[in-house]
């Protein structure tokens, strides 16, 4: 945003004075602004009707007595442009558009003349259900809408106008700050949105529902803003799109296309990223009222058996941590707990003590003492309306579960088994004491994972912060080099290739005699793609005879793939060592997102594992030691079965380095898929190499 437009959206934010423009959907957001509790003018402009639901119609919009901070403008998409350069003449700061009509219907011509007569005035839309401002109650909003504030809240900014409008209705008690409808995003975007919400003081976390975005670099700005300034961010990624698929012959389509590259992108900006509505909305809740842990053990209370192991089944799954009860705290809460308890963490205390606070109180507070928690959870589920006659047990140790990690001053949780088993009276009554009233296990825990994730991403951002993103480059359609014309470009600037030499039928037995056998032979056909697949590789070839038999072997088998791909030009090499791991090693060129770096088990177990990560470029050794670490082959370099570990870091440097040949050539180079790259204690080899080039 411009200076003037980031001005003038903060006054679209809390106008002091709103005009609604058109009929039946203006009359509903008059309403929708009066539900909100907005006092400040209301005006209406229509030139057929007196009044929108008791506000005076003024014909025209010159009519109006004075500029308006804030438009609502729900006309015919054929006169919205005429509309805009007139409100932007006036001095309008700011325009939710309702109208449709535009991009979405494909008219690309009418949304940018739409952008061309908005001028500097921040303009919602269009195609959206607009603003809402809890803080403020003001609210230019197109349906029936809900939802509440105690003075703080989430800013959550979606691209679905109903999915909006869904939240405000939701029975979760999430606070709210602001909630905005994006529709097209025509002149202000999501990104925009972002960065202006990370500085308002009421917004304590964000939530986005992301189809697609239009501008990575000012994203990545926006978030890492975000995360620096303190405020979690929480993503909703839903769609997919061929962003970057151009390049099918590669295994890398199915190991990291667009959502691959959004998740790479939410990663390196500390964005948490969520796959459910429901999950969405709990983990916003839980960051709103408490705010994220510093670490990720938890202490977990129940008054049942199966809750207590419910919590630890899933906390293992998604590694959040319960940490074991030492001796000094075994021995306090024995003294503490009825003798029918068992001291563990998750801790089932037992019905014997259930609702006496005399006696919760001291077991909350030893726990979370000598367990040194970073964070608590209580399992409740409330008793349904009327029946309430044990509903003072569940509030008393509600209330010295709060009291206890209040003194300990970690987030805590009180959460239902299953959602709905828990009333707005409770939600809210839970908020008051300082606890995040959480509908659902799995979702509690994840939303606290999630939030010490984004914890320690913060901590690692403001150590180091990210370099900025390379730009995409649009490229002409790339030709595939053969096998051994991509490792003499690897090898010529670094990189490690096995010992071979390229040859014709007839030179191949006096290469293999000159390298040593045992060999492996390669026809170079720049229509072979995945050579194995062919027949087009022989491997462990031990002697002449053998070297001779697998030519003759080969040229059939490959003419009876493909009669077009037989060539007389091979590649005997050297048979590497067996290695520690054999990984899939490929650096791609997207359009939107840049130069990516993926990596992932390799060799035959590519697409059968599926055991990848995506790193947007540029990375650092740091972050791609991360990498290999995250992944399942990882327990392959860490001395597997009592072999020799590898050295990450060692490893880490030298695709460090694979990265930033890419990134200098990335002009007429558009992708280097390595598969298998042999792993080895201390260094890595380029076994086979396919790699795509614009030019040379």
């Amino acid at each position: 945003m411009t200076p003037q437009r980031r001005a003038n959206f903060q006054r679209l934010l809390k106008p002091r004075h709103i005009a609604f423009i058109g009929g039946r959907d203006a009359t509903i957001a008059v309403r929708e602004a009066r539900r909100r509790g907005f006092q400040g003018q209301m005006w209406a402009v229509n030139p057929k009707r007196t009044d929108l639901d008791g506000v005076h119609c003024v014909p025209a919009i010159a009519d109006l007595p004075e500029v308006p901070d804030a438009v609502y403008l729900a006309i015919p998409a054929g006169g919205v442009v005429t509309a805009l350069r007139e409100l932007a003449q006036m001095g309008v700061r700011g325009v939710v558009c309702f109208s449709a009509g535009f991009k979405e219907t494909g008219d690309t011509r009418a949304e940018q003349a739409l952008i061309e007569a908005t001028g500097d005035m921040a303009l919602i839309g269009p195609n959206c259900y607009g603003l809402i401002n809890y803080i403020d109650n003001a609210a230019l909003w197109s349906f029936e809408h809900g939802g509440w504030s105690p003075g703080y809240g989430a800013a959550i900014i979606t691209q679905s106008g109903m999915f909006s409008s869904d939240i405000t209705m939701s029975a979760r008690s999430l606070p709210l700050a602001y909630m905005v409808s994006a529709g097209n995003q025509a002149v202000l975007g999501l990104e925009d949105f972002l960065d202006a919400f990370s500085e308002n003081p009421a917004v304590r976390a964000i939530g986005l529902h992301i189809e697609g975005l239009q501008d990575i670099p000012a994203f990545e700005r926006a978030a890492l803003k975000a995360i620096e300034r303190g405020v979690a961010v929480v993503a909703l990624k839903t769609g997919s799109s061929a962003i970057g698929a151009a390049l099918t012959v590669s295994h890398t389509g199915s190991l990291s296309g667009s959502d691959e590259l959004y998740e790479a992108l939410f990663a390196r900006t500390g964005v948490i990223s969520v796959t459910s509505p429901a999950q969405f909305l709990e983990t916003l809740k839980f960051l709103c009222v408490v705010g994220a842990p510093a670490g990720a053990r938890v202490a977990g209370f129940t008054c049942s058996g199966g809750g207590a192991t419910m919590l630890a089944d899933h906390a293992e799954k998604i590694g959040l941590s319960f940490p074991e009860v030492g001796t000094e705290g075994h021995t306090a809460l024995s003294d503490l707990l009825p003798d029918i308890a068992t001291v563990s963490n998750p801790l089932d205390y037992t019905t014997p003590i259930w609702g006496q606070p005399e006696h919760t109180y001291p077991v909350f507070s030893t726990a979370l003492t000598t367990i040194n928690a970073d964070a608590a959870v209580l399992v409740q589920d409330y008793p349904a309306p009327g029946l309430d006659a044990s509903k003072i047990y569940y509030e008393n140790d509600a209330g010295a579960f709060a009291q206890a990690a209040q003194e300990q001053g970690i987030p805590a949780a009180i959460c239902a088994t299953l959602p709905e088993n828990t009333s707005e009276e409770t939600r809210m009554r839970l908020i008051s004491l300082g606890v995040a009233p959480m509908q659902g296990i799995h979702e509690t825990l994840n939303a606290m994972r999630d939030a010490a994730v984004w914890s320690d991403r913060r901590r690692r951002i403001a150590d180091a912060r990210p370099a900025p993103l390379l730009a995409g480059i649009a490229s002409d359609a790339p030709h595939m080099l053969t096998e051994d014309a991509g490792k003499a470009w690897l090898s010529s600037r670094g990189g490690s290739i096995p010992n071979g030499r390229s040859v014709t039928a007839k030179e191949a037995k006096n290469a293999a005699q000159q390298i040593g056998f045992p060999v492996a032979l390669k026809m170079m056909s720049p229509n072979l793609a995945h050579k194995t697949e062919a027949g087009a590789v022989a491997l462990g070839i031990n002697d002449d005879r053998a070297l001779d038999v697998a030519l003759t072997q080969m040229k059939r088998t490959v003419a009876e793939y493909d009669a077009h791909a037989v060539t007389d030009s091979f590649l005997v090499e050297a048979m590497s060592p067996t290695p520690l791991a054999e990984m899939i090693v490929t650096l791609r060129s997207d359009p939107q997102f840049g130069p990516a770096l993926v990596l992932g088990s390799g060799g035959v177990l590519t697409e059968l594992v599926g055991d990848a990560v995506t790193l947007l470029l540029p990375a650092t050794p740091d972050d791609i030691a991360q990498a290999l670490n995250s992944l399942r082959a990882a327990r392959l370099l860490n001395g597997f079965r009592g072999r020799a570990p590898a050295d990450v870091d060692k490893l880490a440097d030298a695709l460090h380095h694979l990265c930033e040949i890419f990134i200098q050539d990335r002009q007429s180079v558009a992708e280097i898929e390595i598969n298998p790259m042999f792993i080895y204690p201390d260094h890595i080899v380029a076994v086979d190499a396919l790699i795509h080039v614009t030019s040379l």
